[in-house]
């Protein structure tokens, strides 16, 4: 799939890390570095304006590493741009650690992952079909 993208960060485009990810690592587009204090969030831009085609999302994931080294992840996992989004692709940092985490430019703080889905319509109904789970949510099904 090609997809539309402006560049106005002073880095490279957003690229698949290994061959067989699902995820591309997106980098801060900062002029100056931005320390996330703990339990604090930020707006961190990327520099990155897309045209993605109907049908496709573009979701915004937490990178592992910084999420499991430092605490820091992306507050609305996953975030989502849509397909008539034009404006410049934003992460919403979170610090869920208990120290303070510098955010450097052209740091690599989030992946994007590209994704079709569908669009529903509703059928609305008195019941719906039964099967072996039910109604059974959270933990029912074991641990």
């Amino acid at each position: 799939m090609q997809i539309k993208v402006i560049n106005r960060s002073a880095f490279e485009l957003p690229k698949y890390e290994t061959e067989l990810s699902a995820g591309m690592d997106v980098r801060a587009d900062l002029t100056e570095s931005v320390t996330l204090k703990p339990l604090e969030r930020a707006m961190i831009p990327t520099g990155l304006f897309v045209e993605l085609p109907a049908g496709v999302e573009m979701q915004v994931r937490p990178r592992s590493g910084l999420a499991a080294k430092h605490g820091l992840t992306v507050l609305n996992a996953p975030g989502t741009i849509d397909a008539d989004y034009r404006g410049e692709i934003r992460v919403i940092l979170v610090n869920l650690s208990s120290e303070p985490f510098e955010i450097r430019a052209g740091e690599r703080i989030a992946q994007l992952v590209v994704a079709r889905h569908e669009r529903v319509e509703w059928q609305p109904t008195d019941e719906l079909s039964e099967t072996t789970r039910g109604a059974g949510g959270f933990g029912s099904t074991g641990r």
